[in-house]
């Protein structure tokens, strides 16, 4: 059989790649991806460590079946960064055989083994929920969620006097299971020879049917029983499953009647989770309960700051961005850190080391199609509706001539909300609003720029209106 050039393989592999993750993905973090190949190897050449970091978890097992199908010689295939590459470093994975994407967990950290449960066991050496980059040391703490972090850090010192069950509830991507894995690292780091347990309320579920399943009940209980530190998140996915509650209400009640310690994490706090059996959600509420609130604008930006330094280390660049770039990410994602960071990872992915010199127009660029449908929806007009109605106003005094503060900061705020989410540009934006100049929308961007920094009354109105839009 002839053999095909290994760009032709990678051609093909490509192709299926694309259409499976979607062009925006698949550009965001293959897009520039090169093959290298020399007489010793064919090496998948990522723009940069990042974007390595997440073929190798995200794609890699695929690459490698799709590189299988199309190369009749077999032939090994590597991953690196541009910068590996050209530094001459030995870092080759092959994708025939993915790295596993978590560190081996320290013996004293366990979590329950679906698969395999005859008997029921709690496996030591699995790391499939807890995850050893969520520390206390990247967790960056604010007005938002900074009792929840001092609680935690409370909790994972063993300190006599603790709270029992804690419950940290609050929306999607903010925080929990982060405080969750911290508080089971800094648990063992402190004991060490304490039994900790880290499972998902899915995994607590699934491993309960199975024990059920095989007649393995009391192994189950016994294992979790045994907990010094119970840990389980998302327990809200046990609404519903009268069983499950059950078995989890009575290990809670067992463990804390006990002296031991039991953490949870909830979407909503216990009160308003009304699918749960009452006995359990009363048991939730005895304890300590503890908001996790949406981040503010400050809040963001320290994430990303934080973010920022630690892909830096992982890639080999200065840790900088543009100030106007930081501030567009944290006003366009206000609704999960896991996005806001997800925007980061994108900007990073596509430039690298160059993302000190990307403009805030690139940066626009690269992150669009990675909003919501109904983000991209957005229109100026709608802009206008909605901050004519939030400032109890009507919406011609928006486009009119009128210069009173009362009219002029609702229109420049208006102004600022159509430039940072959608595609107008500054003299589409001033016709829009009675045929101004664009500088005049500039200007009007600007000074809303500053007042979020001055002003908490504005920055609270620009957060509202922002959820307003984006549903």
């Amino acid at each position: 059989m002839a053999s095909a050039p290994a760009t032709a393989v990678w051609s093909k592999t490509c192709q299926v790649l694309k259409r499976e993750l979607g062009d925006a993905t698949f550009g965001s973090w293959l897009g520039h991806a090169a093959l290298r190949e020399t007489a010793e190897e064919v090496c998948v050449v990522a723009a940069t460590g990042v974007a390595r970091d997440w073929i190798r978890n995200n794609a890699w097992r695929r690459i490698g079946e799709l590189w299988a199908q199309h190369d009749p010689l077999g032939r090994r295939l590597d991953l690196k960064s541009r910068m590996e590459v050209e530094s001459g470093q030995a870092f080759a994975a092959p994708v025939n055989a993915p790295v596993a994407a978590n560190a081996p967990v320290p013996a004293q950290v366990y979590e329950v083994e679906v698969e395999a449960m005859a008997p029921v066991a709690v496996r030591q050496g699995r790391l499939q929920g807890l995850q050893e980059r969520y520390s206390f040391d990247t967790f960056v703490s604010g007005p938002a969620n900074e009792f929840a972090f001092a609680v935690a850090r409370r909790v994972a010192s063993w300190a006599d006097g603790h709270f029992n069950p804690v419950v940290f509830h609050g929306p999607y991507g903010f925080g929990k299971t982060h405080l969750l894995n911290a508080l089971a690292w800094e648990a063992l780091r402190a004991c060490p020879n304490k039994r900790v347990v880290y499972l998902s309320a899915e995994r607590f579920t699934s491993a309960f049917v199975r024990a059920v399943q095989d007649r393995q009940t009391a192994a189950f209980k016994d294992e979790l029983r045994n907990a010094d530190l119970l840990l389980i998140d998302d327990v809200h996915f046990v609404a519903g499953k009268t069983q499950t509650q059950e078995e989890l209400f009575h290990t809670l009640i067992a463990l804390v009647e006990d002296g031991r310690r039991v953490v949870l994490t909830a979407a909503r706090s216990p009160t308003e989770l009304s699918d749960l059996e009452p006995r359990l959600r009363s048991h939730l509420q005895a304890g300590l309960v503890c908001g996790i609130e949406p981040a503010d604008r400050n809040l963001r930006l320290g994430i990303l700051e934080r973010k920022l330094q630690t892909l830096a280390q992982q890639g080999g660049f200065h840790p900088a961005a543009r100030p106007e770039v930081l501030q567009f990410l944290a006003d366009r994602f206000t609704d999960s850190v896991r996005e806001l960071e997800g925007a980061l990872n994108t900007l990073v992915a596509r430039v690298g080391g160059d993302i000190a010199r990307l403009t805030l127009d690139e940066a626009q660029a690269i992150v669009r199609p990675h909003l919501s449908v109904s983000e991209r929806r957005v229109t100026v007009d709608m802009i206008q509706k909605t901050v004519a109605e939030h400032y109890g106003m009507k919406q011609a005094d928006l486009t009119s001539e009128r210069r009173a503060r009362a009219v002029a900061r609702p229109r420049q705020v208006a102004m600022w909300l159509a430039k940072q989410i959608t595609t107008r540009s500054l003299p589409d934006i001033g016709r829009r609003f009675g045929g101004r100049d664009h500088t005049t929308v500039l200007h009007a961007v600007r000074r809303i720029e500053q007042l979020k920094q001055e002003d908490a009354a504005i920055a609270r109105d620009v957060d509202v209106l922002l959820r307003k839009l984006r549903g």
